[in-house]
C-alpha cells in the first residue's frame, strides 16, 4: 500500500513543503479538527490578551526577596532573580569553590560546571568528616551498597548480559573505595606519627 504525498507528514515530503490541504476535507476526515480556529471557541484566548484592570499585577517590577547573604549568580545576569532558593547556603571549602565558579566563569564555559562538580565532591567529603564528630558516622560499607554485590547476584547480573557499563566497572572500586582507603591510610599515618611524638 503506497501513501500519497498528501497523506505524509512534512518531514517525509521531498520538497520539504507541507502539501496544501483543504480545511473541509480535514474536518470531515478528522473528528474535531479545527475546533480552536475561531477565537470565540478558545477558552485560552482571554488569557493571551492583556487587560490592565484584570491582570492582577500591582507592580511594575515584582517585589524582591531579601538577600541575607551574598548569593551566587551567573555573570550573564545583571542581578538576582526576584525569588531564589535559600535551602542550601554555600559553606566551607565547597562554598568557596562554588562562589569562585559563578564569579569567574560564564555558564557557557565547561570550567563553570567542572568547578561545580568539584564543589559537590568536596561538599560530600566535608559531610563525611562532620559525620565522624557525631554518634552516627558514615558507614562506607553499607552506604555504598557493596554488600548487595553478594546478596543480589552482583556477578551473574554482569556476565553474559552485554551490559554497556562493564567497561568502567573495574574502576568503580577504585573510585568509590579509593578515597576511603586513602583517608584511612592518612589517618593511620597521622595517628602513628602523633603517638611517636608523644612518646618522645
Amino acid at each position: 500500500m503506497t501513501a500519497s504525498s498528501r497523506d505524509l507528514p512534512t518531514a517525509y515530503v521531498p520538497s520539504g513543503a507541507a502539501p496544501a490541504r483543504d480545511a473541509d476535507q480535514l474536518r470531515a476526515r478528522i473528528p474535531g479538527w479545527g475546533v480552536d480556529l475561531d477565537p470565540a471557541d478558545r477558552p485560552s484566548v482571554p488569557k493571551l490578551q492583556f487587560h490592565e484592570d484584570l491582570s492582577g499585577a500591582h507592580w511594575e517590577f515584582p517585589e524582591r526577596q531579601p538577600e541575607r547573604w551574598p548569593r551566587e549568580r551567573s555573570i550573564e545576569h545583571a542581578f538576582l532573580t526576584p525569588v531564589f532558593g535559600t535551602a542550601c547556603p554555600p559553606h566551607g571549602l565547597s562554598g568557596v569553590i562554588r562562589k569562585f565558579s559563578y564569579r569567574r566563569y560564564s555558564e557557557g564555559r565547561a570550567a563553570h560546571w567542572l568547578l561545580l562538580l568539584l564543589a559537590d565532591r568536596v561538599d560530600a567529603w566535608e559531610s563525611h568528616l562532620r559525620s565522624f564528630a557525631t554518634l552516627h558516622p558514615d558507614n562506607p560499607i553499607t552506604e555504598t551498597g557493596v554488600l548487595s554485590e553478594f546478596s543480589h547476584h552482583g556477578l551473574s547480573s554482569r556476565l553474559g548480559r552485554r551490559r554497556s557499563d562493564l567497561v568502567h566497572q573495574p574502576l568503580d572500586p577504585v573510585i568509590v573505595a579509593g578515597p576511603w582507603v586513602a583517608a584511612g591510610g592518612a589517618a593511620f599515618v597521622g595517628i602513628r606519627t602523633l603517638m611517636r611524638m608523644l612518646r618522645r
